[in-house]
């Protein structure tokens, strides 16, 4: 693996950091405002988004996370240290740039498994933006980091499928622009675990479906990325021709999906690091206790030192199995797929954690990001399947090594 970046990837990214310099973390400030508008109906995207989205078109700075034909055609490789500079303001460089979830992994799911007219209808206008899409496969009733417990029913009748179920923590599905769902469920409960699930298309103004709540996480309601939904599904019927791929193949297709959304999680993750460890470094050597500043602490210094130490691992590790994918494909980076997903949310957590201790009560307060970072870092120890998932998967597969 060579560490330096290739000259598509150092144009693009001189590109991004100065389109972040000048118009993403100005507008930091403008999306508070915003989202605190009384008139601002609540969950549609704020308009500084739209006005971020305008630049970076013109700037070639769009689709970057779809390889392809669809997208920027960037590897893996080349899109990570882009994610990573969109980390620094998760909640507005990525939707800027088209490259935010759950879109990024709708799209690349349309991109491979949908139809030619499923492409035509729903991956067109979500590359253009114009529509917002949500994938509904969590439920509140099962336990759903095992997808075999869904339980949510896609049934045949006739030239269509009904679907019953209830689904919760749907992101992106408060938004109206959020015009269709990809939803997971059961088409045969007598198959095998991993061949019971289907995946279909249902447009998000099909009678019987109901979004019933917006759901909060550590009480912020994410109305900038379209809330997370609680959604009921009674009697829906859509065409048959919204099924993705065939029966029996929803499994198979969320793994594919997810794949990609775990390192991308986990680039933008590295970017949020990165931002709490200058944050602190700012902080401690503003701030003075004790007769000197924060910074000349040795506690301070230990965490500062630990940060980068740890920081550094993980761009390497996530680096790493970015080159994988790149090179054997996402099923030849599996072991490390998951172990980045276990290693950076957690490290991170415990990064952004030492950064809220040195602002002290302004690191729990609105005026710094740190609170809502921490808050949005940790939800992804549960996205995507939680710690003790790929734990207990990575341990089986470590010791079917030595059998």
């Amino acid at each position: 693996m060579d560490f330096a970046y290739d000259r598509r990837t150092l144009e693009l990214r001189e590109r991004l950091l100065e389109f972040m310099e000048q118009h993403v973390h100005p507008a930091e400030p403008v999306l508070v405002a915003q989202l605190a508008d009384p008139g601002r109906p609540v969950w549609e995207i704020p308009a500084v988004i739209a006005d971020l989205r305008v630049e970076a078109r013109k700037q070639g700075l769009w689709n970057l996370f779809l390889p392809g034909e669809h997208g920027a055609g960037l590897t893996n490789l080349q899109y990570a240290p882009l994610a990573e500079i969109t980390g620094r303001s998760p909640h507005l460089a990525p939707p800027a740039l088209n490259c935010a979830a759950p879109d990024t992994g709708n799209m690349e799911l349309l991109a491979e498994f949908g139809s030619a007219e499923q492409r035509e209808t729903w991956l067109e206008p979500l590359l253009d933006a114009r529509i917002r899409s949500a994938f509904a496969m969590t439920e509140p009733d099962v336990a759903s980091s095992d997808a075999a417990n869904i339980a949510t029913r896609i049934e045949r009748d006739g030239d269509e499928y009904v679907v019953n179920g209830r689904k919760w923590y749907i992101s992106g599905a408060m938004n109206p622009q959020c015009r269709i769902l990809i939803v997971m469920g059961k088409t045969d409960p007598a198959a095998e675990p991993h061949r019971q699930q289907s995946m279909i298309l249902v447009p998000r103004d099909t009678p019987g479906v109901t979004v019933r709540r917006g759901m909060t996480v550590f009480g912020y309601d994410d109305a900038d990325h379209g809330g997370h939904a609680e959604i009921t599904f009674e009697d829906v019927r859509v065409p048959a021709g919204n099924l993705i791929g065939e029966e029996g193949a929803g499994f198979a297709i969320a793994q594919a999906r997810l794949g990609p959304g775990r390192i991308h999680h986990c680039m933008r993750a590295i970017g949020i690091a990165e931002r709490a460890l200058e944050l602190t470094c700012r902080r401690v050597l503003d701030r003075v206790a004790f007769g000197g500043p924060l910074a000349d602490q040795g506690v301070i210094q230990d965490w500062i030192a630990e940060s980068r130490v740890r920081i550094e691992q993980l761009r390497l590790l996530v680096l790493k199995t970015a080159w994988l994918m790149d090179t054997v494909g996402n099923r030849g980076a599996h072991t490390e797929i998951q172990a980045i997903k276990i290693a950076t949310p957690r490290t991170v957590e415990w990064i952004l954690d030492k950064a809220v201790q040195a602002h002290g009560a302004a690191g729990v307060s609105q005026d710094t990001p740190l609170a809502q970072l921490w808050a949005f870092n940790r939800t992804i120890r549960l996205a995507d399947g939680p710690d003790e998932v790929h734990k207990r998967s990575l341990a089986r597969r470590e010791l079917r090594r030595h059998r």
